[in-house]
């Protein structure tokens, strides 16, 4: 049986995007402790602060809608806050507090931006999901992102293969945090864009590799 984790160790499951699109920039957040904003993280942060609103909920043609919805699963040692939860009525959902009726809880998470190649923005709606299963002691098949640029929701069924996904992810976030260790530079195209470049310094690592090249070119001469 997979050990639980306690509350103290529990990590932030937003660190699931940041770990899948680079390893070193997770540590450097949720080890060292270190942040930089630039114009890409200001404009996802305002676009989530336009829905961080945990006092705000609604009903609307049946539909229950909250934001800010808290959630944790110490099977997967997260914790974090999904941007909207909508809660549909369903025969297979489950029973909400003064409520009627049976409801699926469908996770929302609002990003700047347009779809991605890699699975990270999946991958952190699905943890969310996880989450609210685990919460709920339910089973909810799909979710949505929703990207500033296209203004569009996206549907995201939560395959066996994503949430084998956030599983090994998960576990590997708690190995590194355990050790303390953040990974060497691996540049790669996604340094342009990363706000803690001026910490990471990926360019010091990519002239580091060229003059050891050099070095040895030098010595294969003599």
């Amino acid at each position: 049986m997979t050990p639980e984790y306690t509350p103290d160790e529990l990590l932030p499951l937003s660190g699931i995007q940041h770990f899948l699109f680079c390893r070193r920039q997770w540590a450097l957040i949720h080890i060292e402790q270190q942040w930089q904003e630039n114009a890409l993280t200001a404009e996802g942060r305002i676009m989530h602060e336009c829905v961080d609103d945990p006092f705000f909920t609604e009903t609307r043609n049946g539909v229950i809608t909250a934001r800010a919805v808290p959630v944790a699963s110490y099977r997967l040692g997260l914790a974090g806050v999904c941007d909207v939860v909508e809660f549909t009525q369903s025969s297979d959902g489950v029973k909400l507090p003064g409520r009627d009726g049976l409801y699926l809880a469908v996770p929302i998470e609002y990003k700047r931006g347009k779809p991605k190649r890699d699975p990270m923005d999946e991958a952190q709606l699905c943890a969310q999901a996880m989450c609210l299963e685990e919460m709920l002691s339910t089973h909810i098949p799909r979710g949505y992102l929703f990207y500033g640029q296209t203004r569009h929701r996206e549907q995201v069924e939560f395959t066996p293969q994503l949430r084998t996904l956030v599983e090994e992810i998960s576990a590997e976030m708690h190995h590194y945090f355990r050790r303390g260790y953040t990974p060497k530079v691996k540049p790669h195209k996604g340094c342009r864009s990363c706000s803690l470049a001026d910490v990471c310094l990926p360019g010091l690592q990519e002239n580091a590799l060229a003059a050891s090249r050099y070095i040895q070119k030098q010595l294969e001469n003599l």
